[in-house]
C-alpha cells in the first residue's frame, strides 16, 4: 500500500486541477490502484519472530489448513505437538492460496495460539485481523483475548457489536456476564437461563449464580477468559485454581516454555541415545549399535528397544543397507493414521513444503491426544519433520516417544 499512496496522492492532486472529463478519467484510475490491494491474509501478521521462512505455507492446500486449526483450539495436543503448532502458528507468512480475505481462518489461528497458551501472538494477530464485527469466529479469539487481558469492557463491545452467531453458546454466556457487570440483573437471569438451557455448564452456572444472587461461589475457575472474568469479578482467589495455557500465558506474560522430556527411563538400554537426541542429531554409529541390539533383544524388552530404535533411525538421513534390512524385520505395529494422510504427508516432506508437513503432523496428534501419536504414526513425523527442515521439531517428537515407552 506505501507505493501506491504517493501515485494516487499524485493523481487526485491531478483530478483537483483537470477538466470534468479529465477528471473522471483521474479518478478511475485511482479506484484500479486501489482495488489492486490484496485483501488481509489469515498469516501474514507475525505473532513473533520464529526464524521460519516468508515460504513456510508455500503449496499447502487450503483444505488442510480449514481441518486442523479448528482442531488446535478445541482438542488437547502434547507437548511436542503444541510446540510445534506454536511455532508455526505464530510465524508471519503468505498463506495458502485462498487465504487471503478468510476470517474464519485467521479467527481459528488466534484462537489456536490462545488456546495453547502463546497471549503475546494471538493478541498481535488479532490486532490486523478483520471481521470482529462479523465472524464469530475472530470475535470469540478477540473476545477471550480482551477478557483474558482483564479488558471485560472491550469483550463485552465485542458482544454487542457482533452481528452474526449471537445465539451461540459462548455468546449467551458472555452476554449473560455483561449484562450483570452492567447491574441489568433481570436481563442477566433471562439470558443465564437460556444460556444454561441450551448448554449446561456446572461451573459457568456456580459463578454466574454467585454473582446474579449473591450464593456461595466455591473455587475459582481458570479454564478460560470468561471464567477467570467471572472469578475475578466475585474476587475469588486466583493462585488456589489450574489455568488452561491460555489463562496461564495472560497471568504471567509469558509465552510457554520449550519442552523437556525425561529419558533417563530408557537410556541405559539405548546407549544414552536419548540425552544425544536433547543434544543434536544422533551420532550415525550409535544408531546403527542401537537398530542391530533391537533386532535381537530379547522378549521381554524388544518392542520397547525397537521402538526406540525407529525414533532415532527416523532422525537420521540415509541409512546403511544392514540397517535397512533390520528395521523391515522390526514387529512394531502399525500407527492410526489413515493411509490417505501418510502418503500426503511423505509427498510435502519429499518436496520439502513446511507448513504442509507440520499441519499433517499436527492432524494426526490432535487426533491421538494429550499422550501424542502412535509409535509408528510418531516415526513417520519424526521423519518428515526432519526431511522438511524442522529438525527441532523431529528431534522434540523423538524424545517425547522415548520419554513415553515402558
Amino acid at each position: 500500500m506505501s507505493r501506491l499512496m504517493p501515485l494516487a496522492a499524485a493523481l487526485v492532486l491531478a483530478a483537483s486541477t483537470a477538466s470534468v472529463p479529465a477528471r473522471a478519467q483521474v479518478l478511475a484510475q485511482i479506484e484500479v490502484q486501489v482495488s489492486e490491494l490484496a485483501a488481509p491474509d489469515a498469516f501474514s501478521t507475525p505473532g513473533r519472530d520464529t526464524g521460519l521462512p516468508r515460504d513456510l505455507w508455500r503449496g499447502t492446500p487450503m483444505g488442510t489448513a480449514r481441518t486442523v486449526l479448528p482442531m488446535l483450539a478445541g482438542k488437547p495436543l502434547s507437548p511436542a505437538s503444541a510446540a510445534l503448532a506454536l511455532r508455526v502458528l505464530a510465524t508471519g507468512a503468505p498463506g495458502p492460496e485462498g487465504a487471503p480475505g478468510d476470517e474464519a481462518l485467521a479467527g481459528a489461528r488466534a484462537g489456536a495460539l490462545l488456546a495453547l497458551g502463546d497471549f503475546t501472538a494471538a493478541a498481535r494477530v488479532l490486532d490486523r485481523a478483520p471481521g470482529q464485527d462479523r465472524n464469530p469466529d475472530v470475535a470469540r479469539a478477540a473476545a477471550e483475548a480482551a477478557l483474558l487481558a482483564d479488558q471485560s469492557r472491550r469483550a463485552c463491545a465485542i458482544a454487542d457489536g457482533l452481528a452474526s452467531g449471537r445465539g451461540d453458546i459462548y455468546w449467551l454466556r458472555l452476554r449473560a456476564f455483561c449484562q450483570a457487570e452492567a447491574e441489568q440483573t433481570a436481563q442477566a437471569q433471562l439470558t443465564f437461563d437460556l444460556a444454561q438451557a441450551q448448554s449446561r455448564d456446572a461451573i459457568y452456572g456456580r459463578l454466574m449464580a454467585a454473582r446474579l444472587h449473591g450464593s456461595a461461589a466455591g473455587a475459582a475457575s481458570l479454564r478460560n477468559g470468561l471464567d477467570l472474568a467471572l472469578s475475578r469479578s466475585l474476587g475469588l482467589d486466583l493462585s488456589a485454581a489450574k489455568p488452561a495455557p491460555a489463562v496461564a500465558a495472560a497471568l504471567s506474560g509469558e509465552a510457554p516454555a520449550p519442552p523437556v522430556f525425561d529419558t533417563s527411563a530408557i537410556d541405559a538400554e539405548i546407549g544414552g541415545l536419548g540425552g544425544a537426541i536433547a543434544a543434536g542429531p544422533p551420532p550415525p554409529g550409535a544408531v546403527s549399535a542401537l537398530i542391530a541390539a533391537a533386532l535381537d533383544a530379547d522378549p521381554k524388552t524388544r518392542t520397547r528397544m525397537q521402538s526406540a530404535a525407529l525414533l532415532a533411525a527416523a532422525l537420521s538421513g540415509e541409512l546403511p543397507a544392514a540397517d535397512r534390512g533390520r528395521i523391515a524385520a522390526f514387529a512394531v505395529a502399525e500407527g492410526k493414521a489413515p493411509a490417505g494422510r501418510n502418503l500426503a504427508l511423505e509427498a510435502a516432506a519429499e518436496d520439502r513444503r513446511v507448513g504442509e508437513v507440520a499441519l499433517l503432523a499436527l492432524w494426526t496428534s490432535a487426533e491421538a491426544g494429550a499422550t501424542g501419536p502412535a509409535l509408528a504414526d510418531r516415526a513417520r513425523i519424526v521423519r518428515a519433520l526432519a526431511r522438511a527442515g524442522l529438525m527441532g521439531e523431529a528431534r522434540s517428537f523423538a524424545l517425547e516417544g522415548l520419554a513415553g515407552l515402558k
